[in-house]
C-alpha cells in the first residue's frame, strides 16, 4: 500500500514536482511500484542469492535498537487498531518500537488500508 498522496520531495508534493516535468504521477506510480515490488529479484540477480537484502535490513535494525538511535524506519510491528502486524513508520531505538507514526493519507488510501488489513486476516 503506497501512500501517494503524502509523498513529498523536498517538502514539495509529487504532483507539484512532476508539473513541469514530462512524467506524471500515474506513471512515476507504476514505476516505483513495479522496482519496489521486484527489488528482491534485483537483488537475486545481483548478488546470486536474496540473502542479502534480509541481511542488510535485519543489520540495520540491530544497529538501531544497539546504539540506541531512535530513527524512524517504515517496520513491521502490531498495530493494536487494526488486529494485525503492518509496515508504518516507526521510531525504533534500544527498547525497540518506540513510537508507530500514521501517516496522513486520503480516503481512498485509508479504505486501501482497511481494506488490505482485512484480507490479511482471513
Amino acid at each position: 500500500m503506497f501512500l501517494w498522496s503524502s509523498a513529498r520531495v523536498g517538502g514539495i508534493s509529487l504532483p507539484t514536482l512532476l508539473k513541469d516535468r514530462s512524467t506524471t504521477i500515474e506513471a512515476l506510480r507504476d514505476e516505483v511500484e513495479k522496482d519496489v515490488h521486484y527489488t528482491n529479484i534485483t537483488i537475486t540477480e545481483g548478488h546470486d542469492a536474496s540473502r542479502y537484502g534480509i541481511g542488510i535490513v535485519s543489520t540495520r535494525i540491530s544497529e538501531l535498537v544497539l546504539n540506541d538511535e531512535r530513527s524512524m524506519i517504515p517496520l513491521g510491528s502490531l498495530q493494536n487498531k487494526f488486529g494485525m502486524t503492518l509496515f508504518l513508520p516507526s521510531v525504533v531505538g534500544g527498547s525497540g518500537v518506540i513510537e508507530i507514526l500514521e501517516p496522513d493519507m486520503s480516503d481512498d488510501e485509508r479504505r486501501g488500508l482497511e481494506k488490505s488489513a482485512e484480507m490479511q486476516k482471513r
